[in-house]
């Protein structure tokens, strides 16, 4: 499992692992049933706090996509992978209706729009 983390990201720490962790499990990359570092493990590679770690890991357990097993470690859960699509479609729209009140406002036409948009998938790996 490889985490990066960025100190000059406005991002904190735990929110980064947290996020980078559910993206390997959401892409197969971590399979059900993985063993994941144990906390103080992955917090002595990245060089951060176990309090950061644990946070990350108690959030990931409590969306679903962590189990723990007492004194074996933490494990990816099965997850059900419609119903994380689901969150992120929504929570793409909820993004997609931000940027359509800013685009009233500064009126783009639409091939404008599109056109950013097909330039913004293009960037993205």
């Amino acid at each position: 499992m490889e985490l990066v983390i960025r100190n000059t990201a406005n991002q904190p720490i735990y929110e980064q692992i947290y996020s980078q962790i559910r993206a390997q499990i959401i892409a197969g990359t971590l399979r059900p049933g993985d063993a994941l570092p144990s906390i103080r493990a992955l917090a002595k590679d990245l060089r951060i706090s176990v309090i950061t770690t644990k946070r990350a890991y108690d959030e990931l357990e409590a969306d679903g996509f962590l189990y723990t097993v007492a004194g074996k470690g933490c494990f990816v859960a099965e997850k059900n992978l419609d119903l994380v699509r689901e969150h992120q479609l929504k929570e793409l729209e909820d993004h997609l209706s931000a940027a359509a009140e800013l685009a009233k406002s500064c009126g783009p036409s639409r091939e404008e729009l599109t056109e950013m948009l097909r330039i913004f998938m293009e960037e993205q790996p």
